[in-house]
């Protein structure tokens, strides 16, 4: 249930998998609308909402949460987080059939990701790409001449290249990470109730030994996504809020003259 840790150190190695793909270079915003927020309940209602856990403890709960997230067909998750001491953030709209569109950014430097037709992209910024011409050892100047070189223009991954990109935009890998160790959804208790986006939710928590507390909302009405999952108290802290549960997502592959290949560069 844990998903996290897992999704800052995709985007990581995403960073990272970049600087091998343009090392031989040397020298449309299509982030997903958020869910609309509910209408507030009126403060003179007397009949009180069926509550759809009553009798469930915080481990069934967990249980039926994720039950729900492996049905998904399509999400869009928002985070922002740490690991390896560099703070991140990401937005990211994806499906079960490999759609995917978003952003991620890293220590500052932010780069727009799309994948359509089993083909990843990625266009950065000009301090994404000096970051990563810095982090393979190449001068400032090798740096400013890749991000002009790259400027508004979309970088093509190659299909060796593109692995951890492509974990990160498939929704059903994701989904399995979050229940690969279900200890994690194990010995939760309920904390109150909250709201997420205006959404009500339940709360369940999970404290470690370790000082780290795991904190996970569930929706209550409709199907019982995870609404905002939360790690705290550790050296890694990150929160992940999950909506547009089942929207289509619609990723077109850019234009020609607006796609760089580095398998042509030479």
């Amino acid at each position: 249930m844990r998903a996290n840790r897992k999704i800052w150190v995709a985007a990581m190695v995403c960073a990272a998998t970049v600087v091998g793909v343009t090392g031989c270079s040397k020298g449309d915003d299509t982030k997903a609308k958020g869910d609309k927020k509910e209408p507030a309940a009126s403060a003179t209602t007397t009949q009180a909402p069926v509550d759809p856990f009553k009798g469930l403890d915080a481990d069934a709960i967990a249980d039926q949460a994720m039950k729900a997230m492996k049905g998904a067909t399509s999400l869009r998750m928002v985070g922002d987080g740490k690991a390896d001491g560099e703070q991140m953030k990401i937005d990211l709209a994806l499906d079960n059939k490999g759609a995917c569109v978003g952003k991620m950014t890293v220590d500052g430097a932010t780069a727009d990701l799309l994948q359509a037709e089993k083909i990843m992209y990625m266009k950065g910024d000009d301090k994404f790409w000096q970051n990563m011409a810095k982090s393979e050892g190449s001068s400032a100047e090798e740096g400013n001449a890749m991000a002009e070189l790259l400027k508004g223009r979309w970088m093509k991954m190659s299909d060796g290249n593109a692995g951890e990109l492509a974990d990160m935009c498939d929704l059903n890998a994701m989904i399995n990470d979050m229940d690969e160790d279900k200890s994690e959804r194990k010995g939760m208790t309920k904390g109150a109730d909250a709201d997420v986006d205006g959404r009500p939710a339940v709360t369940l928590i999970k404290k470690k030994s370790s000082g780290e507390t795991l904190t996970v909302y569930v929706a209550k009405e409709g199907e019982p996504f995870i609404l905002k999952s939360v790690d705290a108290g550790g050296k890694e802290p990150g929160t992940l809020v999950f909506s547009d549960f089942n929207k289509p997502v619609t990723a077109t592959a850019p234009p020609a003259d607006q796609v760089m290949d580095p398998a042509k560069l030479g």
